[in-house]
């Protein structure tokens, strides 16, 4: 049986991982979530919530875009 590659690519991360990511604080991290900004969270449970890593980093990437004025490359899902 052949593993599910997309499933193995799938990733959460806890909001302290995100803030340790991207070096934002909670606050700010949750003030970007309100306006839109930023990744929205998914909820695991009733207390519970996380990120998908690769929504992170494609909004890390595309922050890196816009200081350097180019659009983000597009990632390799082969």
């Amino acid at each position: 049986m052949e593993p599910n590659k997309e499933a193995d690519e799938i990733r959460f991360l806890s909001l302290a991982q995100v803030c340790e990511m991207t070096s934002l604080s909670r606050t700010q991290i949750n003030n970007y979530r309100n306006d839109g900004r930023f990744p929205q969270a998914v909820p695991l449970g009733m207390k519970r919530l996380a990120f998908v890593k690769a929504e992170v980093v494609a909004w890390m990437e595309k922050r890196i875009a816009e200081r350097l004025n180019v659009q983000p490359r597009p990632r390799d899902n082969a």
